[in-house]
């Protein structure tokens, strides 16, 4: 039996047993790691609270056979009551735990810049640094730009002629000119593109200056671009979609 260390943020939990929990971490330099947390779910646990989704832990494991093993936890954020308390929070939280599973979809394979961008949101969401629904698109727009689909909100996504241009197609990656444009794409208004870009760039002072109906706009061309691109749908999606 060998043992290491990680530092990881944990994405979901389900029971096992009586007392124990399967706990899917997204870890720095080990990737996704699912692994059994004995005894968690007893009152008498000294670490349970620390494996529930949102946590921001330094764990040692022990490596097994099927399922790794949880021995000891450290908490490095503890994100997961303030995230969880408040409804908006929660559900754009759980939106990036569920997309950052889906992006990384292979276990072991090390993800620094996902699990670094994960961390960085849920720490954003917990500390209410910017209106959750901005952190969520931001999120979404970075995670899958890592992933390589980093879509285009200036030139054109097909032909690269430069912008800014009016038409927006989810698949053929952002922005299209008139020559590119395929039928049913759409015309958002310029204020969501430069949203969006600000987003995808991380420009906060842009983002935040931007009127409400360009951020639902932008929302649902960030819903429409990231369940195309994943090809499936994201189940905690529409939860965040009704606030």
């Amino acid at each position: 039996m060998s043992l290491y260390r990680d530092e990881a943020i944990v994405l979901r939990t389900h029971k096992l047993g009586e007392a124990d929990r399967i706990v899917t971490l997204l870890t720095r330099t080990h990737g996704k790691v699912r692994a059994v947390a004995k005894g968690v779910r007893r009152t008498t646990s000294r670490f349970g609270s620390r494996l529930e989704p949102f946590m921001h832990v330094d764990a040692q494991l022990s490596t097994g056979r099927s399922l790794d093993v949880v021995t000891q936890v450290e908490t490095l954020g503890a994100y997961g009551r303030p995230v969880c308390e408040d409804y908006a929070l929660y559900t754009a939280g759980t939106v990036m735990l569920e997309t950052a599973e889906r992006l990384v979809e292979a276990e072991r394979e090390p993800s620094l810049q996902q699990y670094w961008l994960l961390v960085g949101a849920v720490r954003s969401l917990a500390g209410r640094e910017h209106a959750p629904g901005l952190v969520l698109d931001s999120y979404l727009l970075r995670a899958l730009a890592i992933a390589g689909w980093a879509p285009s909100f200036t030139d054109c996504a097909r032909c690269g002629r430069p912008g800014p241009h009016h038409s927006f197609a989810v698949a053929q990656g952002g922005a299209v000119c008139l020559s590119c444009r395929p039928p049913g794409a759409t015309a958002p208004a310029p204020e969501t593109l430069s949203l969006l870009a600000a987003l995808l760039a991380g420009d906060w002072p842009v983002a935040e200056a931007s009127a409400e109906r360009h951020r639902k706009e932008g929302n649902g061309l960030v819903s429409a671009y990231s369940q195309f691109h994943l090809e499936r749908t994201l189940r905690s999606l529409p939860m965040v979609e009704r606030i």
